[in-house]
């Protein structure tokens, strides 16, 4: 691991609980797409965030931050960056990161800002096997919650292999895409998923449902199921 002194050179508020914040490290730095970084409070506290950022991306790193009143252990660390507008990150950690040796179909479930493990994680894939099948499920509660939601649409266009399937809680009058849950979503889909990777960023609840079920039901193989949350399951 190695600590860094960062920069805060922008940040973004795309929802009303979620910030997008870059940084630029003072030193060289690496990581694996689908790790994560400590933001130092002090020396017995530092709080985890998933890199939205890419490991080919050298100079700056993208957090998605979501914080509010109910999540005052993360509006901390946003109170510090815009007051401040300098961290230190202990970089990096985790063991969910892309098996980038394997080239068996890619599905990326998210669920609110679980988005930023999963973007790292697919914008990396699409570059380095960029015929390699992939879906990626993401869940908010509302449409607003997916914030990045052409950036996506944008990535299908230009790779036919890329499945985007956006899933709302609570949809609004019109929608035509999918509701309820990312969970029902993906077992909706998939008779099987023996032979996928997958890959799953969210609540801890929402982890240890996805794992069991998809296991049990489905006949996916835990070693090719991979999440942070697993750690704490």
């Amino acid at each position: 691991m190695t600590t860094l002194s960062c920069k805060v050179t922008s940040v973004e508020a795309i929802t009303d609980t979620v910030y997008r914040v870059r940084l630029v490290p003072e030193a060289n730095f690496s990581f694996r797409a689908g790790q994560y970084l400590m933001v130092v409070m002090d020396e017995r506290d530092k709080r985890p965030f998933s890199l939205a950022s890419t490991p080919m991306e050298k100079d700056i790193i993208e957090l998605h931050i979501g914080a509010s009143e109910l999540n005052l252990y993360a509006m901390a660390v946003m109170e510090r960056i815009q007051q401040q507008r300098e961290i230190t990150v202990d970089i990096p950690h985790g063991d969910a990161w892309l098996r980038d040796d394997s080239t068996r179909p890619l599905i990326l479930i998210a669920g609110g800002t679980g988005f930023s493990y999963a973007r790292s994680i697919l914008l990396t894939a699409l570059a380095q096997q960029p015929d390699r099948d992939i879906a990626i499920y993401w869940g908010g509660r509302e449409l607003k919650h997916l914030y990045d939601l052409d950036e996506l649409n944008a990535l299908a266009i230009k790779h036919p292999n890329l499945k985007v399937i956006p899933v709302v809680e609570q949809p609004e009058e019109g929608w035509e895409g999918r509701n309820g849950t990312v969970l029902t979503a993906v077992m909706q889909d998939y008779g099987s998923l023996s032979g996928h990777d997958i890959y799953i960023a969210g609540r801890f609840e929402m982890a240890k449902v996805a794992r069991d079920r998809f296991c049990t039901e489905r006949g996916a193989q835990e070693n090719q199921m991979f999440g942070d949350a697993f750690a704490f399951i």
